[in-house]
């Protein structure tokens, strides 16, 4: 039964995390607009499937490589330009992507693109746990910000593509400035809440880290094998439309928003790691039984049912993450969001070769078998100690430098 101090603790979170939920709507749309547009590329510039595959693989090399850095630097300096500017990267890379005529030439501003959400990722990250405090409920909404923009990306771009063609990615390079612009507003007003140090709390412990990190680039590869490849399923083997096809991703990513959403609620009352264990398990079922149905109209709530699945554990993910190296927040939102959630798309070109051979189905039956290995690696994760998860609350009252 839903009590009153639930919703009053639900309506607290919101107001503490909505700017940088929104702003990772904003991020993460971009994110979702490069899966929509592979189709496009693929039936209207003819690039084949290891070529549609370099794609998702562009916006991962720009995203994944920088993160660690980035990270690393977001956590000696507050700058305050780096999460606007990513924004803004992210979205021009994107647009003008479906405007420029050659292959390579798109291949580079998607790996632009991906610099710029490599730039947003950290120091958002970080200045997120600190209005999220100790609840991984809030944070879930801070998450769940980066599903929405997935979500909204197909829904928006497949009927856009659809109408205007390829070159309509650049109808959506205005949001990104306009978010842009409200973040350098929103950092200048928090300036003078800066002072001359930061404060760590904390043991960090590298170990169950590394072993978290291990356990997302695993579930990484899944989700970004599922958006790249699920539309071309739904179009090649089940034969839907192409709309249909869109249809069926903004369907899983949306899902993934459900999912992100009532992960966060699972780990607040039945621990994190179990929540991890038990979306990484259940990812198995869902997975093959999308692929056993046939039909085109019947898998489309399968589609939801393996979004909303794989994508429980995301959120706790993320704050596991930063409750083991609690003096390391940013480094920590880097691997997480960025790094470790990017690094799937290094495989993407072996799946291209997998699909090329075998179609789309063939790509998304080696995905479905995966999950095994995320089964096993969340084994040897543990509960944050106490000191971890109070440290929390302290990091959210900490300053950081006035250098930009």
């Amino acid at each position: 039964m839903l009590r009153a101090r639930d919703v009053g603790d639900g309506i607290g979170h919101w107001r503490r995390m909505r700017v940088w939920a929104a702003a990772h709507a904003v991020d993460d749309f971009y994110q979702g607009l490069v899966p929509a547009a592979v189709p496009y590329f693929v039936l209207e510039r003819h690039f084949g499937y290891v070529e549609a595959s370099g794609l998702a693989l562009a916006a991962t090399l720009g995203s994944a490589l920088p993160q660690v850095g980035i990270g690393l630097l977001a956590d000696r300096r507050r700058l305050r330009w780096m999460a606007p500017v990513g924004v803004g990267l992210a979205g021009v890379g994107t647009g003008l992507s479906g405007l420029v005529p050659s292959y390579p030439l798109v291949f580079g501003l998607l790996l632009l693109a991906g610099f710029g959400i490599a730039m947003f990722h950290p120091p958002a990250g970080r200045d997120a746990r600190r209005a999220a405090g100790g609840s991984a409920t809030a944070m879930s909404y801070f998450a769940a910000g980066g599903s929405v923009g997935f979500f909204v990306g197909p829904a928006l771009v497949t009927p856009a593509l659809d109408t205007l063609g390829i070159g309509a990615t650049a109808l959506f390079i205005p949001p990104a400035v306009l978010m842009g612009f409200i973040l350098f507003r929103r950092n200048g007003r928090s300036a003078h809440a800066a002072t001359s140090r930061i404060v760590r709390g904390g043991r960090d412990r590298i170990g169950l880290f590394a072993g978290l990190t291990a356990v997302e680039v695993v579930r990484s590869t899944i989700s970004t094998g599922l958006n790249t490849f699920i539309s071309l399923y739904w179009i090649r083997h089940l034969g839907a439309s192409s709309a249909l096809g869109g249809l069926a991703l903004t369907l899983e990513l949306g899902g993934g928003v459900l999912g992100t959403l009532l992960g966060g609620g699972l780990a607040d009352r039945i621990g994190m790691v179990r929540t991890v264990q038990i979306g990484n398990a259940a990812m198995l079922p869902a997975l093959w039984l999308m692929l056993t149905c046939h039909d085109k109209y019947a898998a489309l709530p399968l589609a939801l049912l393996v979004g909303l699945i794989s994508n429980i554990p995301f959120a706790v993910l993320i704050k596991l993450g930063q409750d083991y190296l609690p003096s390391r927040p940013g480094t920590a939102a880097g691997v997480t969001l960025g790094l470790a959630v990017s690094a799937g798309g290094l495989f993407m070109p072996l799946l291209g070769l997998v699909a090329g051979h075998h179609g789309p189905r063939g790509a998304l039956m080696v995905l479905a078998t995966v999950p095994v290995l995320a089964i096993a690696m969340s084994t040897v994760l543990r509960e944050p100690a106490p000191s971890s998860v109070t440290g929390n609350s302290t990091l959210a009252d900490a300053p950081y430098s006035e250098q930009r």
